[in-house]
């Protein structure tokens, strides 16, 4: 049972960092995400548990590229059952990861390295992840 006077958690961090390589061989680059930003209203953009769709736990308030990544800022929502166990989870520092689902825009692999250069996504979702494929994509810390 979530109790009813639940209070939202605000989160904030780096849901994606410019110019490192995650774990899948994909590095986003500065730009990538603003055509995706400028079209699509942030309410748009869902908050999800693990990537999975049936799984929203809050919502972003804002998302936004600068210098060094994807920043997003957002609330937890205790009120929904998986949210108030990511509360519980971001609270005591085990969940601090994010990750982004997207789908491709423009890309190129490089011939030398093997890399894929990432210049243009859709963003669909950021979710809050155990082990995100960029290990820098995290919350920051979270306040008690």
């Amino acid at each position: 049972m979530v109790p009813a006077d639940a209070q939202p958690l605000l989160i904030e961090g780096y849901a994606s960092r410019f110019d490192e390589v995650d774990d899948g061989g994909d590095r986003l680059q500065r730009g990538a995400f603003l055509r995706s930003l400028m079209s699509k209203p942030v309410k748009d953009i869902k908050m999800l548990w693990q990537h999975d769709p049936a799984k929203p736990i809050g919502r972003w308030l804002e998302v936004a590229e600068d210098a060094t990544g994807l920043f997003v800022k957002g609330v937890l929502l205790p009120s929904l059952l998986q949210g108030q166990e990511a509360c519980v989870l971001v609270r005591s520092g085990i969940l601090d990861g994010l990750s982004i689902g997207f789908k491709t825009r423009r890309s190129k692999r490089s011939q030398r390295s093997g890399v894929r250069e990432v210049q243009a996504v859709d963003l669909w979702e950021i979710s809050l992840v155990t082990f995100p494929l960029l290990t820098s994509a995290r919350l920051n810390t979270v306040p008690e």
